[in-house]
This record gives structure tokens, C-alpha cells and sequence, in this order.
């Protein structure tokens, strides 16, 4: 059960550094939000992977692939 908490919250905090990565990216580029998801998830890719991130913040992106990326954009 507490397990089962932690990936929740996990999950939430995921969802919400994505959202801070995207708005960051629409903010340098203005035509962010014309890109297909499978090239927007490669840009969210590249910002986790460009050292921006705190240590807590890389560790709970890092796993993730751009594949996950694209479905967890998806999702939205």
C-alpha cells in the first residue's frame, strides 16, 4: 500500500515537471506547440538529459523514454 502511494505520487510530480519542461520550451520557442508530439517529446527528452534538472528532478525523469514520454504527453 505505501508502495502503491510513493508511484502515485511519483506519477504527480512526473506530470508536473513535465508541464514546467513544456511551458519552458513554449516560452524559447514560440512554435512549440505546432510540433507533433513524437518531436515534442524528443525536446522534453533533451531538457531532461541537458543537466537543467536538480539531482530529485533528474532521478524521477531519467527513467523515462521517449516512447513514455510521447504516451504521458499523450494523455493530456
Amino acid at each position: 500500500m505505501l508502495q502503491e502511494k510513493k508511484s502515485e505520487t511519483d506519477g504527480e510530480k512526473r506530470k508536473v515537471l513535465l508541464q514546467r519542461i513544456m511551458e519552458d520550451l513554449s516560452r524559447e520557442s514560440p512554435e512549440f506547440y505546432y510540433q507533433s508530439t513524437s518531436e515534442v517529446a524528443r525536446l522534453v527528452h533533451a531538457q531532461i538529459d541537458s543537466g537543467r534538472l536538480n539531482a530529485d528532478e533528474r532521478k524521477l525523469l531519467e527513467p523515462l523514454t521517449i516512447r513514455d514520454i510521447e504516451v504521458l504527453l499523450s494523455l493530456h
